[in-house]
């Protein structure tokens, strides 16, 4: 009765979660603790004094390389999918997806 309990998927799953926490919180204590210097802290750029600059990160064009991947990733994964089909269905798709990508192309290019 008891080992049944003790080999079931929760209780295996817990008691792996407990010992990585406890892994994780001793080598926590004994880690060795740095201070934070000015030297440490500033950016390295080989000995050069550079002002801080915030970095931008353009959203725009992240958006165009997420939609490319969202386009392209389900593309792939639906023609491997269906290529064993028989009928037009990954034709089909694959037109859309160049139309699509003809669509977003101005957008790419506009920078």
């Amino acid at each position: 009765m008891y080992i049944d309990f003790l080999v079931s998927l929760p209780f295996v799953f817990v008691v792996s979660i407990l010992v990585g926490l406890i892994i994780y919180f001793i080598g926590w204590k004994v880690a060795a603790k740095g201070e934070k210097t000015a030297g440490k802290v500033a950016p390295y750029a080989c000995g050069e004094e550079l002002p801080p600059r915030k970095f931008q990160v353009d959203v725009e064009e992240f958006f165009i390389y997420a939609v490319y991947f969202l386009i392209f990733d389900i593309f792939a994964f639906t023609l491997v999918t269906s290529l064993s089909t028989p009928g037009y269905f990954p034709t089909v798709y694959a037109l859309i997806v160049l139309m699509a990508v003809a669509i977003l192309a101005p957008l790419w290019r506009r920078k």
